[in-house]
């Protein structure tokens, strides 16, 4: 029988997690804005975010010469006609669900797609931008669900609160591409870190982490949307954890198990608000 650790290490190469996460991140804000959200926005959000991170992988699997040097580029290679029939097959479910979810929300949707597929196309030439763009897709595909629908008038304590998820979400991904700095340059990959040098990244990665804290706190001193703002503070206070003790983690790439968990954070919010 597989041992817990090996289920969840196979979830994370098949961005299960990351799936989990920004479900979870999207029910977060629901409560954060008072929305409704209904399932099918859910499922439509969660099977975008799938499609988007496998067929990524899968690209970069694709482009590869020989075996991959990284575990989940070499788990892609090898399942790759499999995870394609999958990567359809979700399609197909996705535009299902899509014709299920809110008007307003469909609107939005149809333009972050756009945008998507804008990034998809030109990627190849922003290649030292893949992590922005990627944290931006996130963070708008999290609260596509509930700020079009919302009657919150949205004020600087919201905005704020935003910043600050982009931020954490950006800081994790360049921390994923700093570990992964040297086999990406083995494969031909190319990140941030591998344009700008390990030294900019993680002098990026630490000034993101510290927006972070420093904006939790002023949330503190504003008494406005605490709770939210703690738990996305101590999201990056938890990627700061791992950043420092970065060389223990890069072992077995727990780093990463731990780094996608911190997305799970927010359901502590709406327990408590439920």
């Amino acid at each position: 029988m597989p041992s817990p650790m090996r289920i969840y290490r196979l979830i994370n190469l098949l961005s299960l997690d990351v799936v989990a996460g920004a479900v979870v991140c999207a029910l977060f804000f629901s409560r954060v804005f008072q929305v409704a959200v209904r399932p099918f926005g859910l499922i439509a959000l969660g099977l975008t975010v799938w499609i988007i991170y496998t067929a990524d992988h899968l690209r970069d699997a694709r482009k590869i010469t020989g075996q991959a040097s990284t575990e989940r580029h070499r788990f892609h290679q090898i399942y790759y006609r499999r995870l394609i029939i999958l990567t359809i097959a979700a399609l197909g479910l996705d535009v299902i669900a899509i014709l299920f979810i809110k008007q307003q929300v469909l609107a939005w949707g149809v333009a972050l797609s756009l945008v998507v597929f804008a990034y998809m196309f030109l990627q190849g030439s922003l290649r030292f931008l893949k992590e922005t763009f990627i944290a931006i897709l996130y963070t708008c595909g999290v609260l596509l669900l509930s700020i079009p629908v919302s009657t919150i008038k949205l004020s600087s304590v919201h905005y704020i609160l935003i910043i600050q998820f982009f931020a954490t979400a950006l800081a994790n991904l360049l921390m994923f591409s700093w570990f992964d700095r040297e086999l990406d340059q083995q494969d031909e990959r190319y990140s941030f870190v591998t344009k700008a040098g390990e030294g900019t990244t993680r002098a990026v990665v630490w000034s993101l982490l510290m927006l972070i804290l420093t904006l939790t706190l002023i949330q503190c001193i504003k008494g406005v949307l605490l709770a939210p703002s703690l738990i996305v503070g101590a999201m990056s206070l938890i990627l700061l954890v791992i950043f420092i003790c970065r060389e223990s983690l890069a072992k077995n790439d727990y780093y990463r198990l731990l780094g996608d968990a911190v997305f799970f954070l927010p359901s502590i919010y709406m327990l408590l608000t439920s």
